[in-house]
Protein backbone atom coordinates (compact mmCIF):
# COMPACT_ATOMS: atom_id res chain seq x y z
CA UNK A 1 0.00 0.00 0.00
CA UNK A 2 1.02 3.58 -0.90
CA UNK A 3 0.82 6.38 1.45
CA UNK A 4 -1.21 9.34 -0.03
CA UNK A 5 -1.12 13.09 1.30
CA UNK A 6 -3.94 15.53 0.48
CA UNK A 7 -3.44 19.48 1.44
CA UNK A 8 -6.48 22.07 1.83
CA UNK A 9 -6.51 25.32 2.95
CA UNK A 10 -9.18 26.25 5.78
CA UNK A 11 -11.03 29.71 7.23
CA UNK A 12 -9.98 29.24 10.64
CA UNK A 13 -8.45 26.32 13.21
CA UNK A 14 -11.79 25.55 14.33
CA UNK A 15 -13.30 24.40 11.41
CA UNK A 16 -10.18 22.61 10.42
CA UNK A 17 -9.67 21.21 13.68
CA UNK A 18 -13.20 19.68 13.91
CA UNK A 19 -13.01 17.86 10.52
CA UNK A 20 -9.50 16.47 11.22
CA UNK A 21 -10.80 15.10 14.81
CA UNK A 22 -13.28 13.53 12.84
CA UNK A 23 -10.85 12.11 10.02
CA UNK A 24 -8.70 10.76 12.17
CA UNK A 25 -11.36 9.25 14.55
CA UNK A 26 -13.18 7.11 11.93
CA UNK A 27 -9.44 6.53 10.32
CA UNK A 28 -9.48 7.82 6.71
CA UNK A 29 -6.41 9.13 7.76
CA UNK A 30 -3.30 8.73 10.17
CA UNK A 31 -2.69 12.27 11.09
CA UNK A 32 -3.32 15.67 10.40
CA UNK A 33 -0.86 18.00 10.38
CA UNK A 34 -2.62 22.53 10.68
CA UNK A 35 -0.71 25.42 10.08
CA UNK A 36 -1.27 29.08 10.14
CA UNK A 37 -0.66 30.88 7.33
CA UNK A 38 -1.14 34.11 5.21
CA UNK A 39 -2.42 33.93 1.93
CA UNK A 40 -2.33 36.49 -1.02
CA UNK A 41 -5.22 35.29 -3.98
CA UNK A 42 -8.02 36.39 -6.33
CA UNK A 43 -11.18 36.37 -5.68
CA UNK A 44 -14.22 37.78 -7.20
CA UNK A 45 -11.91 40.54 -9.10
CA UNK A 46 -10.63 41.49 -5.88
CA UNK A 47 -6.80 40.50 -4.56
CA UNK A 48 -7.55 39.13 -0.79
CA UNK A 49 -4.59 39.01 1.93
CA UNK A 50 -5.69 36.96 4.20
CA UNK A 51 -5.12 34.31 7.17
CA UNK A 52 -5.91 30.78 6.68
CA UNK A 53 -4.85 27.39 8.24
CA UNK A 54 -2.97 25.05 5.80
CA UNK A 55 -4.42 20.81 6.43
CA UNK A 56 -1.40 17.87 5.61
CA UNK A 57 -3.94 15.25 5.52
CA UNK A 58 -1.87 11.87 6.09
CA UNK A 59 -3.45 8.98 4.30
CA UNK A 60 -3.16 5.77 1.92
CA UNK A 61 -3.69 5.37 -1.51
CA UNK A 62 -6.81 2.85 -0.12
CA UNK A 63 -8.28 6.13 1.53
CA UNK A 64 -7.94 8.78 -0.27
CA UNK A 65 -10.85 9.12 -2.89
CA UNK A 66 -12.81 8.79 0.18
CA UNK A 67 -10.87 11.81 1.56
CA UNK A 68 -10.76 14.10 -1.36
CA UNK A 69 -14.62 13.46 -1.47
CA UNK A 70 -15.12 13.60 2.33
CA UNK A 71 -13.40 17.15 2.16
CA UNK A 72 -15.13 18.55 -0.49
CA UNK A 73 -18.53 17.43 1.42
CA UNK A 74 -17.57 19.08 4.42
CA UNK A 75 -15.49 22.25 3.73
CA UNK A 76 -16.43 25.54 4.10
CA UNK A 77 -15.43 27.34 1.07
CA UNK A 78 -16.98 27.23 -2.21
CA UNK A 79 -14.26 26.27 -3.61
CA UNK A 80 -11.93 24.38 -1.46
CA UNK A 81 -8.70 23.56 -2.61
CA UNK A 82 -8.03 19.82 -2.54
CA UNK A 83 -4.50 18.76 -4.56
CA UNK A 84 -2.48 14.98 -3.91
CA UNK A 85 1.03 15.70 -2.74
CA UNK A 86 3.00 12.94 -4.68
CA UNK A 87 5.02 10.85 -2.15
CA UNK A 88 7.89 9.01 -4.12
CA UNK A 89 9.30 7.96 -0.95
CA UNK A 90 8.85 7.52 2.63
CA UNK A 91 10.32 5.68 5.36
CA UNK A 92 8.88 1.91 6.37
CA UNK A 93 8.12 2.38 9.79
CA UNK A 94 6.21 5.77 9.17
CA UNK A 95 4.64 3.73 6.33
CA UNK A 96 4.00 0.36 8.30
CA UNK A 97 2.31 3.50 11.23
CA UNK A 98 0.05 5.13 8.74
CA UNK A 99 -1.56 1.81 7.56
CA UNK A 100 -2.07 0.55 10.50
CA UNK A 101 -3.84 3.60 11.83
CA UNK A 102 -6.02 4.01 8.68
CA UNK A 103 -7.15 -0.07 9.10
Amino acid sequence: MKPAMIISTYPDKQSITKIAKVFVKNKTVACVNISKISSIYSWNKKIENTSEYIAIFKTTSKNKKLLQEKIKETHPYDVPEIAEIDISSINKSYLDWLIESTN
